[in-house]
């Protein structure tokens, strides 16, 4: 294919060149040929003074001009005030014309010779032309270079999936850690294009689509760059946005020309990312849906499962929104499997940080398997992150290898954010500060359902004035309710010192306030942990991610249940803050000094506190002496981007972290 597209190339190059130079030569014969070369134009006065003279010899007259030769040289004076010598001169009539000129020329012997006036005026042509012939070489080079870029006007339409090079992508599933279920599925499937008779012997079918389905950063695309560098069938891949362009009609091509790529390498895969981006629901929200990505999903859908089957033909695709697929696309025959690529266990977590450790210098004080036991909810691409976060901070210390404290403070950094450097907190809001934490802290200390303490700060990270850790001894997939409800009130427990000890209430605790209402309307409309309303839901878990989509819906109750449903919330989140306060008022002299530890230190380790509230420390100053100098090997983490206080029922751990923000 590049050869003769080249050639014919070649052959346009060559046909423009000749006829420019065409042009130019009859351009270059009009003005450098003929009698006019070399000859001194004049006015007519001067020639009608030559004539009378007799200097003149013989003149050529063609239309309206005058040429000729002079028997003896003249000079004529120039712009700049000099003279220069002439022997052939030219002029032109007069428009009102001469009628004695003829008389003046037979008197003085001069020969006169008569030529007919070009009808065709080659120099206003050739001038005209030039502009014209400019652009359009200027826009067949833009036009040739899009091209060679394989953006050309005719390849729009052409797909841009890339056939994968074996040879230059070495990623194999030893690459891929965690996610054995959803490895043993992409190893059948390799297995399916290799030995087809091995599974049609029993009447089973290759199947047509695989969803991967997960969380971000799991490591969906991963998976499939395994795939591609397991499989030794041709492998497609392509985005999803790389179908969506400004021309109607495009996506759909696209599509068409990917499979016929397909199907002439078959068997092959084709791996579709991010498949949100052109197969979200059709017709949905206000204006209903959008004309090209809804071509583009129907000719999707088309080649598919449609009239024609594509024989040997696997399609992949990954989203972290299966929710807002069109369920047309999800159905068996299209997208006959749906393998769900959670977040990873701390088995996985471990596996996954030893393959980022291969090429990092790691301290032997550091445990890869106590730091993935202090990370529940990172995902693997946060566990990336983590590691060289603290690669580039022990870089920055011009250290030799990674240390402990280099991962401490990375993942701080990954999970709360920069420090504010330079910021100035006067004393009185310090005090406020470290009592809204010491609340948080106390009441998570005590409380028996709460989660274990990691660590207090009163240092403003991000957007966080102070932050409360706590860590969850064990990954947990259902929560009790006896659960939610002291993780309510360890929430609450910035408020309530707020009120207990200065009698007011600060903008800090907006975060916590935000928290107490989600998870207590979670309670009473989704997991029926309401007093009034017990076993049953009556909320709707599928969200409105479509716009003006709730208003084509109503509520699944009334506006008496609304009333009483709100009346649950507020009595949930009130029971919350008293008993942060009762606990608190109980643990008063705990209270107190760690609050006093706070504005001393500002990062208290979740040890020392639980020293205060055992009473294992006799005064302040026994823990300041004797407290813990490092911070322990544990740590809070994300779900989603967002400090969980809470998870719905079947999801995974995630541990705590209540904030007091700015």
């Amino acid at each position: 294919m590049p050869g003769p597209r080249e050639s014919s190339g070649g052959r346009g190059n060559m046909i423009i060149f000749i006829i420019a130079g065409i042009l130019l030569a009859l351009f270059a014969y009009q003005q450098f040929t003929g009698p006019t070369v070399g000859a001194q134009e004049v006015s007519y006065s001067e020639f009608r003074q030559e004539v009378r003279t007799g200097n003149v010899d013989q003149v050529t007259v063609q239309g309206q001009r005058v040429v000729g030769d002079l028997v003896n040289e003249s000079k004529t004076a120039t712009a700049e005030g000099d003279s220069t010598s002439y022997q052939s001169f030219v002029t032109y009539l007069p428009s009102f014309g001469d009628e004695k000129l003829m008389e003046l020329l037979e008197a003085n012997n001069v020969q006169v010779v008569t030529e007919p006036q070009s009808d065709f005026p080659w120099t206003l042509v050739i001038m005209g032309l030039l502009p014209i012939l400019l652009l359009f070489g200027v826009g067949y080079f833009f036009l040739r270079r899009m091209q060679s870029q394989g953006q050309g006007l005719f390849s729009v339409r052409k797909s841009k999936a890339k056939l994968f090079d074996k040879g230059e992508e070495d990623t194999t599933f030893d690459d891929v850690a965690g996610a054995e279920s959803a490895k043993e599925e992409m190893r059948e499937i390799i297995k399916f294009l290799k030995n087809p008779e091995r599974f049609e012997r029993l009447g089973g079918k290759v199947p047509k689509g695989v969803l991967l389905v997960g969380p971000p950063g799991t490591g969906k695309t991963l998976l499939a760059r395994a795939v591609a560098g397991e499989a030794d069938a041709p492998f497609f891949s392509v985005s999803g946005s790389d179908f969506m362009e400004m021309f109607v009609g495009v996506g759909a091509s696209r599509v068409r020309d990917m499979f016929e790529d397909a199907k002439e390498n078959s068997p092959a895969i084709i791996f579709i990312d991010e498949l949100d981006s052109i197969g979200r629901q059709r017709g949905a929200g206000l204006g209903g849906g959008h004309d090209e990505r809804e071509q583009t999903l129907n000719q999707l859908l088309s080649e598919l499962d449609g009239f024609e089957e594509n024989q040997g033909i696997v399609v992949m695709a990954a989203t972290n929104r299966p929710d807002i697929l069109d369920s047309a696309l999800t159905r068996p025959g299209r997208f006959d499997r749906q393998i769900t690529v959670p977040l990873p266990t701390k088995q996985a977590r471990k596996q996954i940080l030893e393959i980022h450790a291969r090429n990092k210098p790691l301290s032997d004080e550091i445990d890869l398997e106590v730091i993935a036991g202090s990370t529940p909810g990172f995902s693997g691409a946060d566990l990336e992150n983590l590691l060289n976060e603290a690669a580039l901070l022990a870089a920055r210390f011009d250290r030799e290898q990674i240390e402990r404290e280099d991962i401490e403070e990375a993942r701080d950094k990954v999970i709360m954010g920069l420090k504010r450097e330079g910021m100035v907190i006067d004393d009185e809001e310090k005090k406020l500060l470290a009592y809204h934490e010491a609340g948080h802290a106390i009441v998570a200390a005590v409380l028996p359902y709460a989660d274990p303490i990691h660590k207090v700060t009163i240092v403003p990270r991000g957007q966080a004035m102070g932050v409360t850790q706590q860590m969850p001894e064990k990954e947990k997939y259902l929560y009790r309710r006896e659960y939610l409800l002291d993780r309510l009130a360890v929430v609450m427990g910035g408020r309530a010192a707020e009120e207990l000890i200065f009698d007011t209430a600060t903008s800090g605790a907006e975060n916590d306030l935000k928290q107490v209402r989600q998870m207590a309307r979670k309670m009473v409309l989704d997991w029926g942990m309401g007093e009034q309303f017990r076993h049953i839901a009556l909320g709707d878990n599928q969200g409105r991610v479509f716009l003006g989509e709730e208003l084509a819906k109503g509520k699944n109750y009334s506006d008496d249940t609304a009333r009483q449903v709100d009346d649950e919330i507020r009595a949930i989140s009130e029971n919350a803050f008293q008993r942060a306060i009762d606990t608190l008022r109980d643990n008063q002299e705990a209270f107190d000094k760690l609050a006093d530890l706070l504005i001393e230190r500002e990062v208290v380790p979740g040890s020392d506190v639980l020293k205060l509230v055992n009473g294992n420390a006799d005064s302040f100053d026994d823990v300041l002496t004797n407290g813990t100098a490092g911070e322990d090997q544990t740590q809070s983490s994300r779900v989603d981007g967002r400090h969980s206080t809470g998870g719905e029922s079947g999801s995974d751990a995630s541990s705590n972290e209540t904030r007091d923000e700015s």
